[in-house]
């Protein structure tokens, strides 16, 4: 079974049907061992007697307590109380809501002390409606269901959401057009000081909203521009405007020409060496947006809003659809400086004719590490969201990598750095206890410079010092994987056997392979 669910109310029709397994109501005697995650969604009941419904929402801290100390360090994955149906006979009766705040401030509280569960805020959804629309009395008269099932579509998409935090899997680039989009009118008309940004109406909205863009950088979202003016009246506008608040170095890369912006979009996904399908493109223009819906479809296009004061409920949406994630890793906080450090890196490679010299003066330093409590969120979200260096697409949850630590796999990960910046964690190999490489990948924002080759022959001989001598890889075929292909067989893997677009390799350590001198690699 997927998931387990212990609830005290009809849920069904919200949490489905496959692979799902539900408690009996209010019980939480059963732990089934064959469980992949548990889910705690419990409902506050109706009942009009704040004091017998205060004590039995102060039931379930226990309840839930002896759920935690019970399933291990299987995932679980917990709904925060919210009371569908306030009803207070005494206005200043507040015992109910004091014991929905405690039990809400204790999930937090397991949270941070255990790894493995996963807090869902259910406000979030239940926000959303009326309370003619949440509860549907018929149906909790009937099947004792508390939420209006007719919500349950609307909480499908919303869940899927929740699901796609958890794995740490959101957009990376979000492109932003300029005029009537990051700030009001058109720089070209109305000339640096006439454009709308900071004061009253409508600039101050334009302030929000951009002062809403930068915090979203701080937290991973690469910034882009992609807009038809004059490029040095932006870098006038940018430098010498005092109420804007992005600036040049706020953006990782643009394109601000007359070309069109179809063009201009893959050419910043070259740039920055990502795909399309990581691009949310923002413009104010429906004609701009429908073109790129028809001429770019793996780039997702939201509708601009109307009316500037309708941005900021547009970024939330920006943020629900694309971009929010449950936590965010060191290298997420630094994403803008990294990427604007790989430019400067690509600039400098144009200095040079011979490409070890070049990357000879990168001083390319790689430490490896096996994976620990410090740096397994980041290698969950690598395996996520790196698609060009990936060599089985495995796709997998900190429970799963926790799972293999358990079954004696070693998984290592390296940090590279060199004279232009730290790059973070972005590469990470997963061996099974039978010497098996079930997964090798690489971000791709190190790719190019041999890394690879460096990092998999220190394994190798790592291994080889242990004693053994033969180890296995496999390569799984996917949309996107392609340029990966070879890689086992000019490193020196023979091909063993093929199994649909599954390739399965072997290769004898008997000798230690050679590593370039001019990458400084260690061993954390």
């Amino acid at each position: 079974m997927k998931y387990f669910v212990y609830r005290n109310q009809t849920v069904e029709p919200f949490l489905g049907y496959n692979d799902i397994y539900y408690s009996g109501y209010d019980d939480v005697s059963l732990v089934p061992n064959q469980t992949d995650r548990f889910i705690w969604f419990y409902q506050v009941p109706f009942k009009i007697n704040s004091k017998q419904l205060s004590d039995e929402i102060s039931t379930y801290e226990d309840k839930l307590k002896l759920v935690v100390s019970r399933i291990g360090d299987k995932e679980l994955w917990i709904f925060t109380l919210v009371n569908l149906y306030p009803c207070r006979l005494v206005s200043s009766d507040i015992q109910v809501e004091e014991a929905i705040s405690r039990f809400n401030h204790m999930v937090l509280t397991l949270a941070q002390a255990h790894h493995n569960i996963r807090v869902i805020n259910f406000n979030e959804f239940t926000n959303r409606y009326s309370d003619e629309q949440l509860i549907s009395w018929k149906f909790f008269f009937i099947s004792q269901m508390q939420l209006n099932p007719k919500l349950a579509k609307d909480f499908a998409i919303w869940f899927e959401h929740k699901k796609k935090e958890f794995a740490l899997n959101r957009k990376k680039c979000l492109v932003l057009d300029l005029d009537n989009t990051l700030w009001g009118g058109i720089l070209g008309e109305d000339g640096a000081a006439g454009i709308q940004i900071g004061g009253d109406y409508p600039g101050k909205a334009y302030t929000y909203w951009q002062q809403a863009l930068l915090e979203l950088s701080k937290v991973g979202v690469i910034l882009t521009v992609c807009s038809k003016n004059n490029e040095q009246d932006v870098l006038d506008v940018w430098e010498k405007n005092p109420f804007m608040i992005l600036r040049k170095e706020h953006f990782c890369a643009w394109r601000i020409n007359w070309n069109d912006k179809v063009f201009n979009i893959e050419d910043l996904a070259k740039e920055l060496n990502i795909g399309l399908d990581s691009m949310v493109f923002v413009d104010d223009s429906q004609i701009e947006r429908e073109q790129i819906k028809q001429m770019l479809p793996m780039v997702a296009v939201p509708d601009f809003p109307q009316k500037p004061y309708e941005l900021m409920m547009f970024f939330r949406q920006l943020v629900n659809d694309y971009f929010c994630i449950y936590k965010i890793t060191e290298e997420d906080s630094l994403k803008t400086s990294q990427y604007r450090a790989n430019a400067q890196r690509e600039m400098e490679r144009h200095r040079w004719d011979d490409l070890n010299t070049y990357l000879e003066s990168l001083r390319i330093e790689i430490t490896l590490s096996l994976i620990d409590e410090y740096n397994i969120s980041r290698v969950v979200q690598m395996t996520q969201k790196t698609n060009q260096f990936n060599m089985t697409s495995h796709r997998l949850t900190e429970l799963d990598i926790r799972q293999q630590l358990s079954e004696g796999w070693k998984i290592y990960c390296i940090r590279v750095k060199d004279r232009f910046g730290d790059n973070g964690i972005t590469g990470a190999i997963f061996i099974t206890p039978t010497h098996h490489i079930d997964n090798l990948l690489l971000s791709c924002r190190i790719l190019g410079k041999g890394i690879e080759y460096a990092f998999v022959s220190y394994v190798l001989n790592l291994l080889r010092k242990e004693g053994i001598e033969k180890v296995t890889a496999s390569f799984s075929l996917s949309a996107k994987n392609m340029q990966a292909m070879e890689f086992y067989k000019v490193f020196g893997f023979r091909l063993e056997s093929k199994l649909d677009n599954e390739n399965f390799y072997s290769m004898t350590l008997s000798k230690e392979l050679p590593i370039k001198k001019f990458y400084n690699i260690k061993m954390k």
